[in-house]
């Protein structure tokens, strides 16, 4: 009866991790673009990854100010690699329509361009399309994006938009930003969270973005952040480990073992916090913190 009972349970153990090793395999990739001008191993690496000649991209350009122009732009170049790509600049009405319901069957990858990451939410955030891009993730797609398409991956996301800039001693000139690490001064509201546990910046070594982001880090639970440079993608791999690609390097702020001042203290502080800064070829296992570094 006892072996009887252990075979069962190994059965069933070995049945559990056959669904869960299928599950993983069935995921596809986050494609973190921080933004700037994209070389040609970062787009056609998005492209390989959506299936190449056979796969079918759309590319949502909502955050731009130049319209759906913008997103043609991006689209045309996609199709120069022989991939099949349809731009949409849509509301949020649209979005949850049939007609894109019909749309996105089909899809192997999704792109959201850059702008005004405000504007994509309030486009996508809670339609029928932000679900079908979250089914298609889940079912082997790649989801891209490059700056404000790179914001909106998180949940909560950054606006860029300060409510204290400069703290005590606000600037003369409206153009400087992040001045201090403070709290409560970075907006972050709703995003897509097509990355968990991780906030997300953006143009960061290149604009020196720093201040707000470790300001933001230490506020917002996990305490992790990943500030990606331009030129430069985090991807997000099936089985959940980072990869970095690119001319720049990915920032990563890990206060998750921090000891980080309370909310009601005078400022914001830190003790512990671990800085890793890795280039193009590295590797990053958010659960447990390792890095691997190029050779």
């Amino acid at each position: 009866m006892r072996f009887s009972r252990t075979i069962a349970l190994l059965a069933f153990a070995l049945l559990s991790i056959g669904a869960y090793a299928q599950s993983t395999h069935s995921r596809g990739y986050l494609f973190i673009v921080g933004g700037g001008p994209q070389p040609p191993e970062l787009v056609q690496r998005f492209v390989d990854l959506a299936g190449g000649k056979k796969g079918k991209i759309v590319v949502f350009a909502m955050a731009s100010s130049e319209g759906k122009a913008s997103g043609e732009e991006k689209a045309d170049d996609l199709r120069k690699l022989g991939v099949d790509a349809h731009a949409f600049y849509i509301n949020a009405d649209e979005a949850n329509s049939d007609s894109m319901a019909t749309n996105m069957k089909g899809v192997t990858g999704v792109w959201f361009g850059g702008g005004d990451q405000v504007l994509l939410t309030k486009a996508l955030l809670g339609t029928r399309v932000e679900k079908a891009i979250h089914d298609l993730y889940e079912h082997g797609a790649v989801i891209g994006g490059t700056s404000a398409g790179a914001a909106v991956m998180a949940n909560p996301m950054l606006t860029g938009e300060e409510r204290h800039p400069g703290g005590v001693r606000p600037p003369d000139d409206t153009t400087s930003h992040y001045m201090t690490i403070a709290r409560d001064n970075m907006e972050l509201v709703p995003g897509f969270g097509m990355i968990k546990g991780v906030l997300i910046d953006q143009h960061f070594t290149r604009r020196r973005r720093h201040n707000r982001f470790i300001s933001a880090v230490l506020e917002t639970s996990p305490h992790l952040g990943a500030g990606i440079d331009e030129s430069t993608a985090l991807i997000v791999n099936p089985d959940g480990h980072w990869s970095v690609l690119g001319e720049s390097v990915v920032s990563i702020y890990d206060a998750r073992h921090a000891t980080i001042t309370k909310a009601g203290a005078p400022a914001l502080g830190e003790w512990g916090l671990i800085l890793s800064v890795l280039p193009s070829g590295s590797s990053y296992y958010p659960v447990t913190g390792k890095v691997v570094l190029p050779h």
